[in-house]
């Protein structure tokens, strides 16, 4: 994995010298996501910079060094990412003639562009990845951005000058940078808790979307092109009009093999390989399929807490011996858990609220330790119907719609009173009688969710609540026209007949690249660590919405295909557990060792001098929180982690 960054002059008065420079120091701002190597390629007549840091995954040799000029001489690249199937495109290349130096996937994609073009070789790769491409005929610059968006790429125009980069700090490092604020993303960010693509939190500088190539002419207008390449909504309205057929076990044979055919893929490299093991099914599923496909045990790695209610460390340990595999586990203290919060927003490096950023910081840092790539189980959830917001709405959600609006809006307003240590309580007692699949941890937090959307006037409506934080953005964030801020959730809604594949189609394309894959990215980046997540793969994305939603979602139990799978592997009792997630007691710290933290960031004078948050309704809920009347530890996280973002830009 690596980190790119680069600009373009369109005034074309800055000297190779200073091209080099600038590019140079750009990609040196993410050193971090690439330690093994940097370069630069310049063209001061075309005002032209490409800067790289590489991460050696695959092809250790100087014949990997980047930014890479095609074999034509047309093409230079610099590119972060992994083309699984390099293997196979290069003997088919090299039987239309090409002639290959090394073995980099890198080289195979510009040989592919060189014969195919740009968007047929993209279209050809099963990948990962960001890229910059210079193509010196035609003077224009390409950047383009992996199916799903495991990779981020960011850029935006600076008066005359246009900058790119993996990340914002690359961006920042250019001196015509202007950081400036946007209250429509900031918005967004407290709605969703990360900034949702095609935004970022600065006015002018976007998030390429995912399966997308931006084109660049700096030559006249300037003018630029987005273009798809490949489509989740066409995806999804293709699986759906062409279910597979067969019986429920055939759909799961043939989820078996294109499983194991996309985990084998990442299991290929020049580097020691492993993977994240939380116990839990998507995880267990992805290790399984590969120590089944291994000569040698698997390396997986988990955290444990000393908090019983977020250690998940015994489920993995269980899991991990009955595979055979050779298993990390690192006991994480309090401190080190609240060691990480001071880095978070460098390391994420725009404002980032999901809390699971820090034991995904931590399991990542371990593994580093070991492995330079691990494969993770992110997406499971997404494509096979893995959220309890599915199950609800399936199981309870449909069967109030009988119940009129106003009579549930008052159901929910009296449960609304009912103090947060009597819903804990109920729960405790009641949690012996309750089956696996209705018990949950944070069992509060999800009676406040489930009142938030009781009186909700449609299944739209459910959702948009389900996914928001903070819901009058208006009052909270100063300045800001409430009529700009979009709601993403509406976008293709109407074109699903179930509102849970809507549901899945709106997390596919919203949280998984905008959260999952934003925490994922930064944390393993951050420690020079790769992370490769098969169950993204996207002609498996494509075979997922074949799947009838029924062997997804079967009688209340979420993923049972994926379960299905996993059962010739691991007896179910190892797997079976109330829905976790990968969480820690915000809450708690909140009122606890973060407080002093907390209260200094969400003073009065400390937001007033932000300018960006209204003092008034963040103070009232810091108050509730503290008095344990409510329980705002996630909504007052978003809070933090702007205020903290914004004091360190400072």
């Amino acid at each position: 994995m690596c980190g790119i960054a680069g600009l373009i002059d369109r005034n074309r008065e800055t000297s190779d010298a200073d091209l080099a420079s600038i590019a140079g120091a750009m990609a040196g701002e993410i050193a971090y996501r690439g330690p093994d190597d940097d370069g630069v390629w310049v063209d001061a007549h075309a005002g032209v910079a490409l800067g790289h840091r590489r991460l050696s995954v695959v092809d250790l040799s100087p014949h990997g060094h980047q930014p890479m000029v095609s074999p034509s001489g047309r093409y230079i690249a610099s590119f972060n990412g992994e083309i699984y199937n390099h293997r196979e495109l290069r003997d088919r290349l090299t039987g239309e003639g090409a002639h290959f130096r090394g073995h980099s996937d890198t080289e195979v994609l510009l040989a592919a562009v060189d014969h195919w073009g740009l968007v047929p070789a993209i279209q050809a790769t099963n990948s990962m990845f960001a890229l910059a491409m210079w193509d010196r005929e035609r003077a224009e610059l390409s950047l383009a951005r992996d199916r799903l968006g495991e990779k981020p790429l960011y850029y935006g125009w600076m008066g005359q000058t246009f900058l790119f980069g993996s990340e914002l700090k690359a961006l920042r490092r250019h001196p015509s940078f202007q950081a400036e604020v946007d209250p429509q993303a900031l918005a967004m960010y407290l709605r969703h808790n990360c900034v949702p693509a095609p935004w970022s939190i600065y006015r002018g500088i976007w998030k390429l979307p995912p399966a997308t190539v931006l084109t660049v002419n700096p030559i006249g207008s300037g003018d630029s092109q987005l273009a798809q390449y490949w489509s989740m909504a066409e995806v999804a309205k293709r699986g759906l009009a062409q279910p597979l057929l067969g019986s429920p076990q055939q759909v799961v044979e043939q989820l078996d093999a294109e499983l194991r055919r996309s985990i084998g893929l990442r299991m290929v490299a020049d580097v020691p390989v492993g993977a994240f093991l939380s116990g839990g099914i998507d995880s267990s599923t992805v290790v399984a399929l590969m120590q089944a496909q291994s000569a040698m045990p698997v390396r997986t790695f988990t955290i444990g807490f000393d908090d019983p209610t977020y250690d998940e460390s015994a489920n993995a340990a269980k899991v991990a011996a009955y595979l055979g595999t050779e298993h990390v586990e690192h006991r994480v203290t309090s401190v080190e858990a609240l060691a990480v919060i001071p880095q978070l927003p460098c390391m994420y490096d725009e404002p980032f609220g999901d809390s699971s950023q820090i034991p995904t910081a931590l399991v990542a840092e371990i593994a580093r330790r070991h492995v330079t790539v691990s494969l993770t189980g992110d997406g499971g959830d997404e494509l096979f119907a893995g959220y309890n917001r599915y199950a609800w709405y399936q199981s309870v959600m449909r069967w109030l719609d009988w119940l009129p609006v106003p009579a549930r809006r008052k159901a929910a307003v009296a449960l609304g009173r009912v103090r947060p240590r009597t819903w804990e309580k109920a729960f405790r007692l009641a949690s012996p009688a309750l089956p696996a699949r209705l018990q949950v941890r944070d069992p509060v937090a999800k009676v406040r969710k489930a009142l938030d959307v009781l009186d909700a006037s449609s299944p739209v409506a459910a959702y948009v609540r389900l996914t928001s934080h903070w819901p009058d953005l208006g009052a909270l964030v100063n300045g800001l026209d409430t009529e700009s801020v979009p709601a993403a959730a509406m976008l293709h809604w109407d074109e699903f007949t179930s509102p849970v594949d809507a549901m899945m189609y709106l997390d596919q394309t919203g949280y998984l690249p905008d959260d999952i894959l934003t925490k994922v990215d930064r944390a393993t980046m951050a420690v020079g660590l790769e992370s490769r997540i098969p169950l993204l793969d996207h002609n498996l994305v494509e075979l997922a919405w074949q799947i009838p939603l029924g062997c997804k979602l079967r009688n209340g139990t979420t993923k049972w295909a994926l379960r299905q799978v996993l059962a010739p592997h691991v007896p179910f009792d190892l797997v079976e557990r109330p829905k976790a997630g990968f969480g820690l007691p915000i809450g708690d710290w909140l009122r606890g060792p973060l407080r002093d933290w907390a209260e200094d960031l969400l003073s009065e004078s400390s937001l007033t001098a932000s300018g960006y948050l209204a003092p008034e309704p963040i103070r009232r809920r810091w108050k509730a929180h503290l008095a344990n009347d409510a329980d705002y530890g996630h909504k007052l996280w978003d809070v933090l982690m702007f205020e903290a973002w914004w004091r360190a830009q400072a």
